[in-house]
């Protein structure tokens, strides 16, 4: 028997996380068991399903983390991959609630599936973003491969050097990513340094974050959405890589046309 059974809500919830798993494999971007996928459940868990028991024993987090006591969360579980997740995502990723300390987390559903080696990372995210006020209740990180590769030349690591050529390639990219592309310089995966500079870039201007040369870590108010994001911006990374692979360097839209498209649609300037 699944959590998932008779919680509509919950299920259509990890159907997108197993929908866009199965995208990130297409794509890509999820090779072996690469990205993260985390997502805060809390708003679809009901009275029975907090009176489960837990199914092991009370895990540290490694930090404490204020805001998320008794919040809930679908993890991919570490070591697994997105191609299997998207196949079934309740074997290869764990329902986890967090304790009133708010320094530990136990797995309550479907199997003893340990969440991700990130989850202090994601999780340190999800207390900002609920700190904040945000409604913002899925992260995602992934290796989007054309994104991945601008950040091997320090021209694009520049503050919003990218986010700016990004626009220019194609209208649709600041119409559905008005926030741009944020740059985290080089830090070890998984560190609470690698955390709190992204936190940082969040926090300043961004939802969707790019660590050089490793992948980009999105937010948003659901999986689909922070995956839609990542998806644009890596679409116009691949319109001037095509550009450069021809042979010119593409002239993108003019500082005009981008402040026309802003203007018409009421964007961030």
């Amino acid at each position: 028997m699944s959590i998932l059974d008779n919680r509509a809500a919950l299920k259509a919830e990890i159907d997108k996380v197993a929908e866009v798993a199965g995208y990130l494999w297409t794509k890509g971007w999820a090779e072996r068991n690469g990205g993260n996928i985390t997502v805060n459940i809390t708003q679809w868990v009901d009275d029975a399903m907090r009176a489960l028991p837990a199914i092991s024993e009370p895990r540290p987090i490694g930090t404490v983390l204020p805001r998320l006591a008794g919040c809930w969360f679908y993890c991919k579980g570490t070591q697994k991959r997105m191609r299997d997740l998207a196949r079934d995502p309740m074997a290869n990723g764990s329902v986890i609630r967090i304790l009133p300390d708010c320094a530990h987390y136990e797995i309550v559903a479907d199997a003893p599936v340990a969440p991700t080696s990130e989850l202090p990372s994601h999780l340190s995210v999800h207390n900002y973003l609920l700190a904040k006020g945000s409604p913002y209740r899925a992260s995602l990180h992934t290796h989007p491969i054309e994104l991945v590769a601008l950040t091997h030349s320090k021209k694009w690591l520049e503050k919003d050097a990218a986010t700016r050529m990004l626009w220019s390639m194609i209208p649709e990219t600041k119409a559905f990513c008005p926030r741009g592309l944020g740059m985290v310089p080089y830090m070890l995966p998984s560190s609470v340094e690698l955390a709190d500079a992204t936190i940082k870039a969040i926090d300043g201007d961004y939802d969707v974050v790019m660590w050089e040369k490793h992948g980009v870590f999105a937010v948003d108010t659901d999986i689909m959405s922070a995956f839609d994001q990542v998806d644009v911006l890596n679409k116009a990374a691949q319109i001037y890589l095509s550009a450069r692979g021809m042979g010119f360097e593409p002239d993108g839209m003019t500082d005009a046309q981008m402040q026309e498209l802003s203007d018409v649609f009421g964007l961030p300037k």
